[in-house]
C-alpha cells in the first residue's frame, strides 16, 4: 500500500499553478488531516486519495497499485497466460486474492461482495475463455445494476485482430452489458482507466466496467502517480431532484386516495432504506417492494404489502391495479412486475423518481419525472410532503386501507401440503428464515426455491436479500454467497439453492473450503427443474420433457448431494423428514469451520402460488390452480 499523503487533485491543480510554499510540516500537520479529508471526500477517485510520486514500474504493478490505492481488499479471479504478468505482483499484495474454480464463480462472488458490502467488486481472469467465462456474471450485473469492475487480460497489442491463441474481442462482446468497456494498450493509461472504472461502478446507476489491458501493456514499463485525473466527457450523473417536479409530486400525492409506493432495487443500491421509512410513514401509503427490493422496508412494517409481480402476494398486486397514484421509487416497470403492460395500474397516475434518466416513461409514461438519487429525492420529497400536507390538509385513506387490509387477511401467503409423503419447500425455507434470523444473508438461485426464499423469508434489512433478478442466472447463489461471506465474515450466509441451479456452480464449494468460507447451502431438491417442471404441469398438460434430474427421493440420486458436499471438504446432511428439519438447520448453524451442504428432499409437485400467468393482466392473478380471487369487496 501506499506511504504517500493524501491529496486530491483539485489540490494538484493548485500546486501546479505555482501556488504559494506551503508552512513547513511541523506546523501544518493538524490542519493537514482535516483539509486532505475533505480533499478527498470531494476527489472522484475512490480510495484515501493518497499522493503517490512518479515512480517507474511495470503496467502490471500499476494494476496492482492503482487497486490498492482505490482501496480494494479482496479480489476473486482465476489466472493464465495473457494475465499472468499481473498475478506475479500480486503475490506481494496486502490484498486478500480468492481463486475460484471456475471465471463465472469469480464474477458472482464479486456480485455478492459488492450486494452486501456496497463496494465495487473485483473479479479478473485471461484472456479468451477466461474472459468469456466472465460475461454471465458482467450481464447478471448490468441487468441489476451491480457494481462491479472486471479485469482481464488480452492478448499482446501487436497481434490483436489475428486470431492469435485465446484471443476474444471481450470488449465488444461486453459493450452492450456495461457501463463502458476499456481496452488499455499503453501501460501509462492504466491508473486513471483504472480510477475511471470504478468511479463509472459505483456512481450514477451503478454497474459492470470492464478493463482489457493487452500482455505488451503489462510488462511494459510505465511512470505511475497518483492519484490520476478522471476523464469522462459528458458523464455527469445527476443527484439531486429538481425542486420544482418535487413539489409537484407532493401535490399529487396529497391528493391521492388510493396511493401506492412502489419500491425497486434503485433503493438498495442509493443505501435509502431510512430515508424511505420516513417518507412512507410520512404519507401513510402502503409500500410494495419488488423482488430486487426486498428489505428495503421491513416486512414487518403494517404499512408493507409484500412483494409485487408474476408472484407477488394478492395485497401487492391489487395495490398497484386499484391505485390512482405510483410512487415509483428507483423501480422500472419490469415485465415481471406489470404483466401485460397496457392492463397495468390502469387508473394511476405515475411519480417516477429514478437516478438512470433512460428508465423514466421507457416502459410507462411518468406525470411527474424526477431524475437524480432516491437517497437525495426521498427527503425532499418527505419535506415537501409535509408542508403539503400542512397547507391542504392530510389525506384521508381509511378506505384505502380497509380494502388492502381485507386483502391481507384473505389471502395470506400459504402453501399446501404435498400429498406424497415430502417435505413442502415452503416450509424448510421459512425455518432458514425463522432460524437463523434478520441479520442473516439469504442468497437464492433461480426458479422455485428464489421465489419461496423471497415469499417466506422475512426481511427487516437492507442488503440481507440477494438474487439474480434481471438475467435470472442458474449458478448464481453458492458463488454470490461466498462473495457475500467475504464481505460479511461476521454474518450467517445462505446459499438457498435449487438441485438444478447447484449442479452449475457447486465448484466453488472447493474454494470455500480452501479459503474457510463457511457458507452453508441449503439444496431444495425436488429432483427437477421445478419452475419449468411447474409451467409444464399448468401450460402444457402435465408432459415433463427434459426436467427430471434423477437427484431426489426414489430416483438413482445422481450425484449423490451429500457425498459431493463431503468430497469438496464441507459437512454434509441429508434431511427428509418435516420433524428432521429443525434440528438440521440448528446442526448447520452450530458449524462455522466450513461451508455445510444440506440435501433438503422435498416434494416435486409444490407449485409457487400466487401466480400471474404470462401473457394476462395482474387482475387475473391466481391464488392457486384456477382459483382467482373474488373482487366484489371493492366495489
Amino acid at each position: 500500500m501506499s506511504k504517500g499523503s493524501p491529496i486530491s487533485p483539485s489540490l494538484m491543480a493548485t500546486k501546479s499553478a505555482g501556488a504559494t510554499k506551503a508552512p513547513e510540516r511541523a506546523d501544518r500537520t493538524a490542519d493537514q488531516a482535516v483539509v486532505a479529508a475533505d480533499l478527498a471526500a470531494a476527489s472522484p477517485v475512490l480510495g484515501p486519495n493518497n499522493v503517490v510520486p512518479p515512480t517507474v514500474m511495470t503496467g502490471s504493478q500499476a494494476i496492482v497499485r492503482s487497486l490498492e490505492e482505490l482501496g480494494v481488499d479482496d479480489i476473486f479471479g482465476l489466472p493464465g497466460g495473457a494475465i499472468l504478468p499481473t498475478y506475479d505482483p500480486l503475490m506481494a499484495s496486502s490484498m486478500n486474492h480468492v481463486l475460484v474454480r471456475h471465471e463465472q464463480g469469480a464474477g458472482h462472488a464479486a456480485q455478492g461482495y459488492a450486494m452486501v458490502t456496497g463496494r465495487v467488486g473485483v473479479c479478473i481472469a485471461t484472456s479468451g475463455p477466461g474472459a468469456t467465462n466472465l460475461v454471465t456474471a458482467i450481464m447478471d450485473a448490468h441487468m441489476d445494476s451491480v457494481p462491479l469492475v472486471a479485469i482481464t487480460g488480452q492478448v499482446s497489442s501487436g497481434v490483436i485482430g489475428t486470431d492469435a491463441f485465446q484471443e476474444a474481442d471481450i470488449v465488444g462482446i461486453t459493450m452492450p452489458i456495461t457501463k463502458h468497456s476499456f481496452l488499455v494498450t499503453d501501460p501509462n493509461d492504466i491508473p486513471h482507466v483504472m480510477a475511471e472504472a470504478f468511479h463509472l461502478a459505483s456512481t450514477g446507476r451503478p454497474g459492470p466496467v470492464l478493463v482489457d489491458v493487452a500482455k505488451d501493456a503489462q510488462v511494459g514499463q510505465m511512470t505511475f502517480s497518483w492519484p490520476p485525473k478522471i476523464d469522462l466527457p459528458g458523464y455527469r450523473p445527476v443527484t439531486r431532484g429538481h425542486n420544482k417536479q418535487v413539489r409537484e409530486a407532493a401535490k399529487l400525492i396529497a391528493a391521492a386516495s388510493k396511493p401506492v409506493l412502489y419500491v425497486g432495487g434503485g433503493v438498495i443500491k442509493a443505501h435509502a432504506a431510512a430515508e424511505l421509512l420516513a417518507l412512507a410513514e410520512a404519507t401513510g401509503a402502503p409500500v410494495v417492494t419488488t423482488l430486487m427490493a426486498k428489505g428495503a422496508f421491513p416486512d414487518s412494517h403494517p404499512q408493507h404489502m409484500g412483494m409485487p409481480g408474476m408472484h407477488g402476494t394478492v395485497s401487492a398486486v391489487t395495490a398497484l391495479q386499484q391505485s390512482d397514484l405510483l410512487i415509483t421509487l428507483g423501480a422500472r416497470f419490469d415485465d415481471r412486475v406489470t404483466g401485460v403492460l397496457k392492463t397495468f395500474a390502469p387508473l394511476a397516475k405515475v411519480i417516477h423518481a429514478d437516478i438512470d434518466p433512460a428508465e423514466i416513461s421507457k416502459n410507462r409514461t411518468a406525470d411527474v419525472p424526477i431524475v437524480g438519487s432516491v437517497k437525495e429525492i426521498i427527503p425532499e420529497l418527505t419535506d415537501a410532503v409535509r408542508t403539503q400536507f400542512e397547507a391542504s390538509g392530510t389525506p384521508d385513506l381509511t378506505t384505502w386501507w380497509a380494502f388492502l387490509n381485507n386483502l391481507k387477511e384473505t389471502y395470506p401467503l400459504g402453501w399446501t401440503e404435498p400429498d406424497d409423503g415430502l417435505s413442502a419447500p415452503q416450509r424448510v425455507i421459512e425455518r432458514i428464515g425463522a432460524l437463523t434470523g434478520p441479520e442473516g444473508v439469504y442468497v437464492a438461485g433461480v426458479g422455485q426455491h428464489q421465489m419461496w426464499a423471497a415469499q417466506f423469508i422475512k426481511y427487516e434489512r437492507p442488503h440481507a436479500w440477494l438474487n439474480s433478478g434481471g438475467a435470472g442466472t442458474m449458478g448464481y447463489a453458492v458463488p454470490a454467497a461466498m462473495g457475500a461471506k467475504v464481505g460479511e465474515p461476521d454474518r450467517v450466509v445462505w446459499a438457498i439453492d435449487g438441485d438444478g441451479c447447484f449442479q452449475m456452480t457447486n465448484q466453488e464449494l472447493a474454494t470455500c473450503a480452501i479459503n474457510k468460507i463457511p457458507i452453508k447451502v441449503a439444496v431444495i431438491n425436488n429432483s427437477s427443474l421445478g419452475m419449468v417442471r411447474q409451467w409444464q404441469t399448468l401450460f402444457y398438460e402435465g408432459r415433463y420433457s427434459n426436467t427430471d434430474l434423477n437427484t431426489g427421493h426414489d430416483t438413482v440420486r445422481i450425484p449423490d448431494f451429500v457425498k459431493l458436499g463431503e468430497a469438496y471438504g464441507c459437512a454434509a446432511f441429508r434431511c427428509e423428514r418435516d420433524e428432521d428439519i429443525d434440528a438440521t438447520i440448528q446442526k448447520a448453524l452450530e458449524i462455522n469451520d466450513r461451508p455445510v451442504v444440506i440435501d433438503f428432499v422435498v416434494s416435486p409437485n409444490s407449485m409457487v402460488w400466487p401466480m400471474v400467468p404470462a401473457g394476462v393482466s395482474n387482475d387475473q392473478i391466481q391464488v392457486a390452480r384456477n382459483m382467482t380471487p373474488e373482487w366484489e369487496e371493492e366495489d
